[in-house]
């Protein structure tokens, strides 16, 4: 038996100004690859093991995530996807396991994955090809039309990257023994839920990805609902459903339906409440202290939605109101970095941090922030994730500091990276369940690795291009109407 495996990740933010070259992938190919990612909690390392188990011979061509950005480099999805096609055509695979995102808009394209597999199956048409997705997937026809089998995530937190391929895998290798003829059905509702209400461990998404999952016992291979990216306009953006089974498509169907009226039901849910961040600051310092950390979200600037995570509304908001013994993780600002470094640890320094990348598609501004502070800790910036989510992952934030200015440390670092696990915190020194605060850049994801120390969870309405805010942001391409923003049938 012979496999091609690869991975093509990349989730985008048409309203970021971060760029999306090559570089930002940090692409692997071949055995660099297989060794970065084997034994892993992840997607590529779900069809590794799969793979491995079955004694087949692997050729995995390229393996390349970013973090979320503005839309891909014309070159940079031409070299990914060409590496990939070119492997493909050289034939002789039995089956092919590809780990994508799903979300991923090119300076050319607003379905990357789509054209990409559309391409691929010119080139082969008859192998039998798994596709396993990221929820924020926001599906188009060709997604579907050429795959074999489709899965998505059923967590947020995303902590089953490795069940989700697994399971797309397996249905692959039991499609080529001919145990199975999986059919997909498949279908979108004029809804874009918020991100900061997508968390399964909330209502209403909770209840479906648990349907989703009932649904294995009743016919389906597979069932996916997937919530979709907002901040990504294009015609397919928002929720979306699909369904595989066992050669039955008017189950698929029915189980289709079923998921999308569900979730447009619950449409009205799926809405974000605002406050003003100089409400929830005040609250949360009004909130005892002690037994774990009062965590505050900068959920605005979110560099895991494509935010350039160095707006400072937030940290100057605590600050100003004098809040004592906070971490805050943190703002991306190189520059600042190595104006620490040059100091070196113990040096009292005064720093300009963040303000610098500018956004243009949304209405308010971050200035910098200038702060005075003890460089505490200097790092390279690399730790190993303990998971749940990325388990086992080599993760690189690069050179990074500790600026203790004795009310706050703040985390200055030189590479976009959401803080999803503990160690990010943890291999600098800082133990955040000591805290009587902890700032993080993040939406959902925190809670992965940092959820169960949270003593309360204060939401804080920054700046940044994942604002919550729909009215902040001008949609051109999304279909129309659509819910919220339209408010149809309320």
């Amino acid at each position: 038996m012979r496999l091609l495996i690869a991975m093509m990740k990349h989730e985008t933010n048409t309203f970021s100004p971060v760029p999306t070259p090559l570089e930002r992938f940090r692409p692997l190919y071949g055995e660099a690859a297989m060794h970065a990612f084997r034994g892993t909690g992840t997607g590529l390392g779900a069809y590794l093991d799969l793979a491995e188990r079955q004694g087949a011979e692997i050729v995995l061509p390229i393996a390349a995530g970013a973090p979320p950005s503005r839309p891909v480099e014309d070159e940079a999805y031409l070299h990914i996807t060409d590496t990939i096609c070119e492997a493909v055509a050289r034939g002789g695979f039995d089956g092919i396991m590809l780990d994508l995102h799903g979300a991923m808009v090119t300076e050319g394209l607003e379905d990357g994955e789509g054209q990409f597999l559309k391409r691929l199956r010119a080139i082969n048409p008859k192998t039998p090809v798994a596709v396993s997705l990221d929820m924020h997937a926001n599906l188009y026809d060709e997604v579907i039309a050429n795959a074999t089998v489709v899965t998505g995530y059923r967590t947020y937190p995303h902590i089953d990257t490795y069940e989700t391929a697994k399971l797309a895998g397996k249905i692959l290798l039991r499609t080529m023994r001919g145990e199975v003829k999986p059919v997909m059905a498949w279908g979108n509702v004029p809804m874009l839920p918020h991100v900061m209400r997508q968390g399964t461990d909330d209502h209403p998404n909770k209840e479906l990805q648990q349907r989703c999952a009932a649904m294995s016992g009743e016919g389906a291979l597979a069932a996916s609902l997937f919530t979709g990216f907002p901040h990504a306009d294009i015609a397919n953006a928002g929720l979306s459903a699909v369904v595989v089974t066992d050669g039955d498509r008017k189950l698929a169907e029915e189980l289709r339906d079923e998921l999308l009226d569900r979730a447009w039901v619950e449409r009205e849910a799926f809405v974000y409440k605002l406050e003003a961040l100089q409400q929830s600051i005040a609250r949360a310092k009004a909130m005892p202290g002690g037994e774990g950390p009062i965590v505050l979200l900068d959920h605005y600037d979110n560099c895991a939605s494509g935010g350039t995570m160095d707006t400072t509304v937030v940290l100057a908001e605590i600050l100003r109101q004098g809040l004592e013994d906070v971490a805050a993780f943190a703002i991306y600002d190189p520059e600042a970095v190595q104006q620490a470094i040059a100091a070196g640890v113990g040096s009292e320094v005064t720093l300009s941090i963040g303000g610098k990348m500018a956004m243009p598609a949304i209405p308010a501004a971050s200035p910098a922030l200038r702060v005075t502070g003890t460089v505490k800790t200097i790092s390279n910036g690399r730790y190993r994730n303990r998971g749940p989510m990325g388990r086992g992952v080599q993760m690189e934030m690069g050179p990074a500091v500790v600026l203790d200015t004795g009310v706050v440390e703040i985390v200055l670092i030189s590479r976009h990276l959401e803080p999803s696990d503990l160690n990010c915190l943890l291999s600098l020194g800082i133990d955040p369940s000591q805290k009587r605060y902890v700032m993080l850049k993040s939406r959902i994801h925190w809670r992965a690795g940092l959820g169960k120390m949270a003593k309360a969870v204060i939401d804080c309405a920054g700046v940044g291009v994942c604002t919550s805010d729909y009215s902040q942001l001008q949609f051109k391409k999304v279909r129309r109407p659509i819910y919220p923003l339209d408010l149809p049938n309320r």
